[in-house]
């Protein structure tokens, strides 16, 4: 879904109804501090993972985060990393006093938690104990001061998508956006990156989130979309929200994605199902390094027997980071992390900003006939295009 981690939103995104206030949310954050390591001695790593969840779904995911994570520990070489796993419950209070029990016993860093309000308690809990907070959230309401969001942002993939297109001369631009938090946070990812590119965005349309809404929604995003003269639409809404309705409707009402570029947030290749919508046919989204994803997924698979869940890598390539940060840096925090060079990930190369955020490397899919074309590759290193 668009939102994998904002059903679970910080209090402070709340509070700002889905405004991308980052400085707000990081208010009660301070600066982080690093922590001296050796790559002769094991580290210790806390994990902190949703298991004792009362949503059985959590412990899915969870197994399969810690999984990943002891994947990547045996690749590394040179370093030894003892892993630690401490359970939240997917409870922000849990997850604090988890956070405060593995510094006590040691803990350098902290991989996880999974929910973005979690996060949030973690970071503020260890703020004071110069100890870094890698979350597998992808909500950059609660990036910033001791907190990393691994996940891929809303705002990493506008950025990605909306320069394609721009390049490419499809730069007036109207996003179609969900009238709630995560929609309106969407919404400011897509602004933001128009902004980057240079491209002009004509129109931002929100609709409300039930049937009725969308379809009152269609004869006012075709006329916004004329009057406008939009060169291309941004759906930010996934297959399981109003993406099909639109896809049917839109054509059906003039706005033929020939004429005009359709392009979207989510992954339009999941569920497959969604690469038949005739509407989406020559449409664009983002996706990760499909060769790298691939190895990945054999890789797991082999090793417990099973396909991994979509966020499993995150896991991995938390690890992986720290591994590099512990062989090369000998330090854990904002420096060593933050290094412009990033990390080799499962799905293509990354790395953590200052601010608490991430950019990822992704490449741009066309559905044609209803299969999936890269039709710009990922970059495989920083300071190439697309990058």
């Amino acid at each position: 879904m668009l939102g994998w981690l904002f059903s679970r939103v910080s209090r402070c995104a709340m509070l700002v109804l889905g405004a991308l206030a980052v400085a707000g949310c990081q208010a009660n954050f301070p600066g982080g501090g690093s922590r001296a390591v050796s790559p002769d001695r094991a580290v210790p790593v806390a994990i902190l993972l949703p298991y004792g969840s009362a949503n059985a779904g959590d412990s899915v995911v969870a197994q399969a985060l810690e999984d990943a994570a002891r994947l990547a520990i045996g690749d590394l070489a040179g370093v030894r990393l003892d892993l630690r796993v401490y359970e939240t419950a997917g409870d922000a209070a849990i997850g604090a006093a988890a956070a405060t029990r593995a510094v006590d016993d040691g803990a350098k860093v902290i991989l996880g938690p999974l929910y973005a309000d979690v996060a949030a308690a973690v970071g503020v809990a260890v703020a004071n104990d110069n100890v870094s907070v890698l979350s597998f959230s992808n909500n950059t309401s609660v990036a910033g001061g001791n907190v990393y969001v691994l996940g891929n942002t809303f705002e990493n993939t506008a950025d990605r998508v909306i320069s394609y297109a721009t390049a490419q001369g499809r730069n007036r631009v109207a996003v179609l956006h969900a009238n709630d938090t995560a929609g309106n946070i969407a919404r400011a990812a897509v602004q933001s990156a128009v902004g980057k590119s240079g491209a002009t965005l004509v129109a931002a349309i929100p609709y409300e989130l039930s049937q009725e809404g969308v379809f009152n929604a269609v004869p006012i995003v075709r006329d916004a979309v004329r009057e406008a003269g939009a060169n291309s639409v941004f759906f930010t809404s996934a297959y399981s929200g109003a993406l099909p309705i639109f896809a049917q409707l839109l054509p059906e009402n003039g706005i033929q994605p020939g004429d005009v570029q359709f392009m979207g947030l989510a992954r339009w290749d999941v569920p497959s199902e969604a690469l038949s919508l005739a509407g989406l046919q020559g449409g664009w989204f983002a996706l990760p390094d499909q060769g790298l994803s691939a190895q990945f997924d054999s890789r797991f698979q082999a090793a417990f027997a099973r396909a991994p869940h979509p966020l499993a890598g995150l896991a991995f390539d938390g690890i992986s980071a720290i591994g590099a940060v512990v062989r090369d840096a000998g330090e854990i925090g904002p420096a060593s992390l933050t290094q412009p060079s990033g990390f080799a990930g499962v799905n293509g190369v990354f790395r953590l900003r200052a601010d608490g955020t991430n950019e990822r490397a992704l490449a741009i899919a066309q559905i044609i006939d209803g299969q999936v074309q890269v039709i710009s590759p990922a970059p495989r290193r920083f300071g190439t295009p697309g990058l």
